[in-house]
């Protein structure tokens, strides 16, 4: 991995920029931000996909496969954590001089002077940045922002607005989420992850302190997760001796929530009421999942935050209509439906589970697995097959995804598979075609089928359905 130098002073000027890993949903973001801004903007990936192809249609070029020469004249490089070291068009630039800008700095040259809302945590933060985006624009604001994936009724994940509002998903996998100069920092919770880089719980629930610290006007925080809590105490003491600049809010389902979820109905798209301050307000959104309600009040908190009305602050975010890929449909075939999900963590694939649980109704819930990095499957194979197991009728686990890293002897996804307490409820299919074909072999009408990773999962969807076709729709195939 490339991790961001955070001491590294951003130029004025960025000149001509090449992005080496444009195709990522964070990257495509800022590129198409920088393009919209009139700097000279070419990138790189090692594939292409539905963002490289937005972008090629917006004029910038896109080169598949890594190649020094894609480097051309550019005078800044931006990267993504995700590559290698020896990535040869980073090392092109490290040999010429050339300035290395992690993404994270690329977007922070972006929200330089305006007004920012950094949303931060292990879960939700996509979904949570999406909410307060399609709030903020339903209550005729125009920010600016950048986001993780696609704000499915934006049609994008980035946009330039005339506002000095600027809302960015700020990640905490690299420490880079302290580089922002933050005006309201929103904390969905604090799930300890990325150890390989921290080293340590202690390491990573520091830098979230500091984060919250950095905000200049506002902390929301979720008064519902442990891990927040934690951090939460920690700037109460700090407040005690003015070391707070901000106004500190809390939210959830928590008793002492500042901004609390008084009751919910998950049975369908999820409804709840919140209240605020003595008083209480209705809701209902578009998406599934007691999760979702959650992220919506954080929203909710950051809105009212900035002093926008709750009724229509409310009214405003029940339009999100979610990213993509989170609980993403794709496709009917004879009765059988198929979502796709970024969800590659225990908590958020128990989260996932109920969210699709809510939506098959009678029907069953079959999760398609594949397990992203052969450090994280290494760490929690126990967690993830105990959520995919209480949470799913049937569960297919395919091949590990190692994504950067080389694989690891003995780490593999029957290491999942093995650790069911009734074997007879998941089937390890490391092929995909083999997988595709027993999906559709066990398949029920009234089932619900869902990819989840944050890999390459989606990919396999075609496949499926394909399957499913032949299976229920012999003739049409």
């Amino acid at each position: 991995m490339i991790y961001p130098d955070l001491e590294l002073e951003i130029p004025d000027e960025l000149g001509r920029v090449h992005f080496v890993g444009i195709g990522g949903s964070g990257m495509s973001g800022i590129a198409r931000m920088l393009h919209g801004a009139g700097v000279t903007v070419t990138g790189s990936d090692r594939g292409s996909n539905y963002s490289t192809k937005a972008l090629e249609e917006l004029g910038i070029p896109v080169a598949v496969g890594h190649d020094a020469a894609n480097v051309g004249d550019a005078d800044t490089l931006v990267v993504t954590g995700a590559l290698w070291q020896d990535n040869p068009e980073y090392q092109y630039a490290l040999a010429h001089g050339i300035p290395v800008l992690h993404r994270s700095q690329a977007l922070a040259w972006l929200t330089r002077g305006r007004r920012l809302v950094s949303v931060a945590g292990a879960h939700g933060k996509t979904t949570s940045t999406g909410m307060i985006v399609t709030g903020l624009t339903g209550l005729g604001a125009d920010p600016s922002f950048v986001n993780g994936g696609i704000i499915e009724s934006l049609g994008t994940s980035s946009g330039a607005g005339d506002d000095e509002l600027f809302v960015i998903e700020a990640d905490e996998s690299d420490k880079s989420f302290l580089i922002y100069d933050t005006a309201v920092a929103l904390i969905t919770n604090v799930d300890p992850e990325h150890l390989d880089f921290y080293g340590s719980r202690e390491n990573f629930m520091r830098a979230f302190v500091d984060f919250a610290l950095a905000a200049s006007e506002q902390i929301v925080i979720s008064a519902d997760d442990p891990g927040a809590r934690e951090v939460l105490t920690d700037l109460r003491i700090a407040e005690t001796i003015g070391g707070v600049p901000a106004t500190i809010r809390t939210f959830g389902e928590a008793e002492d929530a500042d901004v609390r979820i008084v009751s919910v109905d998950d049975s369908g798209p999820v409804r709840f009421e919140v209240e605020v301050d003595g008083k209480r307000f209705a809701a209902q959104l578009g998406v599934f999942g007691r999760h979702n309600a959650v992220n919506a009040v954080g929203a909710f908190a950051v809105l009212t935050g900035l002093g926008f009305d709750p009724e229509r602050s409310l009214a405003a975010i029940a339009e999100f209509g979610g990213t993509k890929r989170r609980f993403e449909f794709h496709a009917e075939v004879g009765g059988v439906r198929v979502y796709d999900d970024y969800a590659h963590h225990p908590t958020e694939v128990a989260a996932l589970l109920a969210s699709a649980r809510a939506a098959a109704g009678e029907g069953r819930v079959i999760a398609i697995h594949q397990p992203h990095l052969f450090s994280r499957t290494r760490l929690f194979h126990r967690e993830f097959a105990d959520a995919l197991e209480a949470g799913a009728d049937h569960t297919v686990v395919l091949a590990v995804d190692g994504a950067r890293e080389d694989p690891v002897e003995g780490v593999t996804g029957a290491l999942v598979a093995d650790d069911f307490s009734d074997p007879s409820r998941v089937a390890y299919r490391p092929e995909w075609q083999d997988a595709a074909d027993y999906l559709a072999e066990i398949a029920r009408p009234g089932d619900l089928f869902v990819t989840m990773s944050c890999g390459t999962v989606y990919q396999i969807i075609p496949q499926l359905v394909s399957a499913l076709r032949a299976r229920f729709e012999p003739q049409a195939s």
